[in-house]
């Protein structure tokens, strides 16, 4: 009895003190729409082509006039797969966290790198910094973009409340914190399009360019800013209830858009988002208590009218998983990855 009393008294501490401790977030509540399930057969990646790298995180890739492959790794390397297939360092960021990743028509690599912003490479790997911050407000999070024909970069803050390494923190609490910017090369500007987005995610222009695309990652939706016609200036729902997180989305500028949701939806996560105080806890505890959705490889194409046409999956991530970006460069469709160390390539011709 003597023993059980001290251990007692150690667990009631240890209770009290968790309950008391502040959670890294201050959640609100999100009562998440039933998933609808997608009425369609999908497209295998098992005779998708693997490049390894010496690295792991190709968030994004880029193909330059060469036919060269670029991605951003986690430790701030730019690197380059040449045609003979070795790999190469392009450049390196120090302490940076290269992104979102789009050549300009002088084939500059421009970068949305997490922590630095918005960055344009020339093609001896010279960096050069081209925003940082809109309205006063430094960007904390910058992720995606896209290039019109005009030069103007529209890209994205994810949040300006928590960074990169933080990104589960900003979905957990459910609270507008993302951007829609546009810069414009020939003044140095930077503007704020579209506030009050749910973590902003992928960029991407439309066939015309009269609207841009931008992912809501925390909402599982794609929102569409209107910047031509009757419509300029304002915004609406492009497509919404996805089958999992909307990350990157790319356009092959022929009218169909490329979604890569990296993970699936889950319905204990989904269930969650309606009590804040449970989210709240929940954040305190070690990273491995809480509940992941699984692991799996899902690409969507989309005509511009937020129809789906057609499906890429790997449902169990056996080959390709985590896919956060998917880029068409003529018949192919090249797959980065925020956590896997490869480059994937699917050949579009061979596909029905």
């Amino acid at each position: 009895m003597k023993k059980i009393i001290p251990s007692l008294v150690t667990l009631i501490i240890v209770i009290g003190g968790f309950l008391v401790w502040p959670s890294p977030v201050d959640s609100v509540a999100w009562h998440v729409p039933v998933a609808k399930p997608l009425n369609m057969a999908s497209q295998s990646m098992a005779d998708a082509r693997i490049i390894p790298l010496s690295g792991a995180g190709p968030e994004d890739i880029a193909v330059d006039s060469q036919g060269r492959i670029y991605g951003g790794l986690h430790d701030g390397r730019i690197i380059r797969i040449g045609l003979n297939g070795k790999e190469e360092v392009f450049a390196t960021i120090n302490g940076g966290r290269p992104l979102g990743l789009h050549f300009d028509k002088q084939q500059n690599l421009i970068v949305a790198d997490a922590w630095k912003g918005l960055l344009s490479f020339d093609q001896a790997g010279t960096m050069t910094v081209l925003s940082t911050e809109s309205d006063g407000l430094p960007f904390l999070f910058t992720d995606d973009l896209d290039i019109a024909s005009d030069g103007r970069i529209y890209f994205s803050d994810a949040s300006y409340q928590y960074p990169q390494p933080d990104y589960i923190l900003d979905l957990i609490e459910s609270r507008p914190y993302g951007r829609l910017l546009r810069y414009d090369p020939s003044t140095g500007e930077t503007e704020t399009l579209l506030g009050g987005l749910y973590f902003a995610n992928g960029i991407a222009l439309s066939q015309n360019e009269d609207f841009v695309l931008v992912n809501e990652t925390g909402r599982y939706r794609v929102s569409r800013y209107w910047l031509k016609g009757e419509k300029a200036g304002s915004t609406d729902t492009f497509i919404d209830n996805l089958p999992g997180y909307p990350d990157g989305i790319s356009a092959n500028r022929q009218g169909t858009f490329w979604l890569a949701l990296p993970n699936p939806r889950s319905p204990q996560l989904d269930q969650l988002h309606s009590d804040p105080a449970a989210k709240n806890l929940m954040m305190k505890l070690p990273a491995w208590l809480h509940p992941l959705p699984p692991q799996q490889g899902h690409v969507l194409a989309l005509n511009e009218q937020g129809e789906i046409t057609a499906r890429y999956l790997d449902s169990h991530g056996e080959k390709v998983w985590m896919v956060t970006s998917a880029q068409q460069e003529g018949n192919c469709l090249y797959l980065g990855s925020l956590e896997a160390p490869q480059i994937v390539v699917i050949e579009l011709d061979k596909k029905p």
